[in-house]
């Protein structure tokens, strides 16, 4: 356990830190999620709307730094490549 007040401050704080991280990224999962229950009912109009929707939660976790930028784009990336496949 922490001793000294700062250290005992830092632990609190990490805490929450924790606490807002771990629900920020359930939160950007559960978009994706969303994306490809559409991709897998077979409907465009729905999985675009679902990726429209979950780009910019993306992209705000990344300048939160819960997400690193180039798993970001990654995912992004591949969630569009799979949307687009779906209207061909």
């Amino acid at each position: 356990m922490a001793n000294s007040a700062g250290s005992r401050k830092r632990a609190r704080q990490a805490i929450k830190r924790r606490a807002r991280t771990v629900a920020l990224r359930s939160m950007v999962r559960t978009y994706i999620k969303k994306v490809h229950a559409a991709m897998e009912a077979g409907s465009y109009d729905d999985a675009q709307a679902a990726f429209t929707k979950a780009q910019p939660y993306i992209d705000k976790m990344v300048n939160k730094g819960i997400l690193h930028k180039n798993a970001a784009a990654r995912t992004k990336s591949r969630l569009n490549a799979k949307v687009f496949a779906l209207k061909g």
